[in-house]
């Protein structure tokens, strides 16, 4: 793989800037609720060294009625410089969940114009795994000033992706499951309706990783995509169940060099619970 400090590094990239005076290490883990894991008592337990926890629920928008919803810029910049993250620092981001939580926080930095920030290829499992040091001490934190400037054009509201659907004048990428995409199988959330945005193609977010966690090779990827029939020639919208794995899809589509995309951030929840928009099912 090869490294790249504004996308996806290797924990041997990681492990030889481990001590340097501006990296900064957030564990980013999230987990779906019927899992029963907590993600804080776990990074409490055992985490990177020097790591700090980015709570993905708690630094979202509190006035949106959505679950982890992007956070207003004021929220981001208070947060952030109280865990000690701020200008000219180079970020990784990592997780140890299923739905590989980190590429989330990897674009939320990218939305408030942070650009200096990568995913830790095949995260915490795979750092533990190699028998990397871990700690579980909580890291001494600085207050560090950090400059924001959000770029608008990296979401994407219900309004915007309804028109995109009319108009077809994106491609609309669901990360979820096959079986969720075509309406098969019932939402985890209760009280959505099944199937998928109109014109949307799907691209389940695990078939962009290898075995171990790691993301494929971006000519694996770019085969991904259009194996799924998505015209990389044209602007993406990324979306899923609740904006958590579509942003992987992102992350692979930044790997390939693909710039013109954006996250549908209310995803699947916001737009299965609106009883007048219109659902597709099946593979179209």
């Amino acid at each position: 793989m090869q490294d790249d400090p504004k996308t996806l590094v290797s924990t041997e990239w990681l492990a030889a800037h481990l001590n340097d005076p501006d990296l900064r290490i957030l564990d980013a883990s999230w987990h779906m609720p019927a899992t029963g894991r907590d993600a804080r008592a776990e990074y409490d337990t055992a985490h990177i060294p020097a790591a700090r926890f980015f709570d993905i629920d708690a630094i979202s928008d509190k006035r949106s009625a959505l679950p982890h919803m992007a956070p207003p810029v004021e929220m981001f910049i208070s947060r952030m410089r109280a865990m000690g993250v701020g200008d000219g620092h180079q970020v990784v981001v990592y997780d140890n969940s299923d739905v590989r939580s980190a590429a989330r926080v990897w674009w939320t930095f990218r939305l408030m114009g942070k650009t200096d920030v990568a995913v830790l290829d095949g995260g915490f499992a795979k750092w533990q795994a190699e028998g990397r040091p871990v700690e579980d001490m909580a890291p001494i934190l600085r207050d560090r000033h950090i400059t924001v400037q959000r770029q608008a054009g990296l979401v994407r509201d219900v309004t915007q992706v309804a028109l995109a659907s009319k108009l077809g004048d994106h491609q609309i990428v669901d990360a979820r499951a096959p079986e969720r995409f075509r309406g098969e199988a019932p939402e985890p959330r209760p009280g959505l309706r099944s199937g998928h945005v109109p014109g949307a193609k799907n691209v389940p977010f695990g078939r962009l990783l290898n075995a171990d966690g790691t993301m494929k090779a971006p000519d694996a990827l770019r085969a991904e995509f259009e194996t799924a029939g998505v015209d990389l020639k044209q602007p993406v919208i990324t979306s899923c169940g609740s904006g958590i794995t579509a942003a992987v899809l992102s992350l692979a589509l930044e790997r390939i060099g693909h710039r013109n995309h954006s996250l549908y951030d209310g995803s699947w929840t916001e737009w299965g619970s609106f009883p007048d928009l219109p659902i597709a099912t099946g593979d179209a």
